[in-house]
């Protein structure tokens, strides 16, 4: 496997104070023709990192998708995979999903042992990410799809616990997520109460849609922020939506997201 480099650069930002903004792809919604400017805008506006991924991606799709970002840009493209076919050389790195929210084994665990002979002979950046998903107050894909049900969305004491559980177990992220098209965000309660209790870097995506929600969740203590479905249904706000995320870094903000 290639050397913990992207974690590296997470762990130092965290340290730094620098926030990170992350533009989510999903393969299977590139037909609406976007993707080339969603490139241009993302280098534009210093878009640190693209993950690629979603419930429902077909491999084909996947790598040619993957292919046609690599040729276009040189952001760092890192994998969130809704399954464990959804897997590719391709890519630079790939979160390895735990499920920690959940009470589903298969997704703690069970696709981890399918997926990990495939992975250990990869070039990939391997980085393993307890997954929280939060309720964002409507069925989401990811719940669908999952078969678990969210934490609910005023139980900061439960996402604090889960949290602090993933890290104990050697999780080197956590993720806490509304999913795509969450109707309401993850509060910035709980951003705070679990960023202020753990040591690793939390990554916090689900329903932001505006730059002010972006930036709030930064100063809550989100140290990654991913956007996806709004930018797919207006591409221009990764502009806007960068320039608050990289604006609350607290240190170095020339280099923030170089």
């Amino acid at each position: 496997m290639v050397s913990n480099s992207l974690y590296s650069e997470y762990l130092t930002a965290k340290q730094n104070g620098n926030k990170k903004f992350v533009v989510l792809i999903d393969p299977d919604k590139v037909r609406l023709g976007k993707i080339q400017k969603v490139l241009e805008l993302s280098v534009e506006a210093g878009v640190d990192y693209f993950f690629i991924g979603g419930s429902l991606v077909v491999n084909d799709m996947l790598d040619y998708v993957l292919k046609s970002m690599k040729e276009n840009c040189h952001i760092p493209m890192i994998l969130f995979p809704g399954n464990s076919f959804q897997l590719s050389y391709k890519a630079d790195a790939l979160l390895f999903l735990s499920l920690i929210s959940g009470r589903n084994a298969d997704l703690l665990i069970g696709k981890h042992v399918i997926t990990a002979p495939f992975l250990k002979m990869s070039p990939l950046e391997i980085i393993s990410t307890g997954y929280m998903l939060i309720d964002g107050g409507i069925m989401t894909s990811v719940q669908y799809m999952s078969n678990t049900n969210p934490i609910p969305a005023n139980k900061d004491d439960i996402a604090l616990c889960t949290a602090m559980a993933g890290e104990m177990l050697g999780l080197k992220l956590i993720y806490m997520d509304a999913g795509s098209g969450a109707k309401n965000p993850i509060s910035e309660s709980m951003i705070n109460t679990v960023s202020s209790a753990i040591n690793i870097p939390l990554i916090v995506g689900g329903g932001i849609s505006t730059p002010e929600k972006a930036a709030a969740n930064a100063r809550a203590g989100a140290d990654i922020i991913v956007v996806g479905n709004a930018i797919e249904k207006d591409p221009q706000l990764i502009i806007e939506i960068s320039k608050a995320i990289h604006e609350q870094s607290t240190t170095k903000k020339s280099v923030s997201h170089q």
